[in-house]
């Protein structure tokens, strides 16, 4: 008991640091749980825009005048998609479900390029986005997209 008793009354200057962290931290009552709760779920809110500008080029306006079919889609719209691709981690088909939702949800009546429309355009447009590195993250712009 006596070895307990010294223990406490001299504390490591670990432990002191420690305590006089959780001493000086102030405490918060709510007082409001429900401002208190809606204030929660606005942290997960999702806002989400496009511009006139984009939903006008969205539709590749261009022929190439070469046999076969022109491109449907802009190379704006190839863009979006791979950027919310790579910003959302999605692979090719949850991006394209993805858009589509937003899409719905806009109410904007536009169709959006199949996962492997969206694969073969990637491959022929360099595209830089700005990645943060991180401890585990490859080269920046190493891989743009999963598709």
């Amino acid at each position: 008991m006596a070895a307990s008793g010294t223990r406490n009354q001299n504390p490591s200057p670990e432990m002191s640091k420690s305590q006089s962290k959780s001493k000086s931290k102030s405490s918060y009552k709510v007082s409001n749980w429900s401002k208190y709760d809606a204030g929660l779920k606005q942290r997960g809110s999702l806002t989400f825009w496009l511009s006139e500008e984009v939903i006008e080029q969205w539709l590749n306006q261009d022929k190439t005048g070469r046999q076969g079919a022109s491109k449907t889609y802009s190379n704006v719209a190839i863009e979006l998609m791979a950027t919310l691709g790579t910003l959302f981690s999605l692979a090719g088909r949850q991006t394209e479900g993805f858009v589509e939702s937003i899409f719905g949800l806009m109410k904007v009546d536009l169709p959006v390029p199949d996962h492997s429309t969206l694969s073969r355009r990637l491959s022929k447009l360099n595209i830089e986005i700005p990645v943060k590195p991180t401890r585990l993250s490859h080269t920046p712009g190493s891989r743009l997209y999963r598709g």
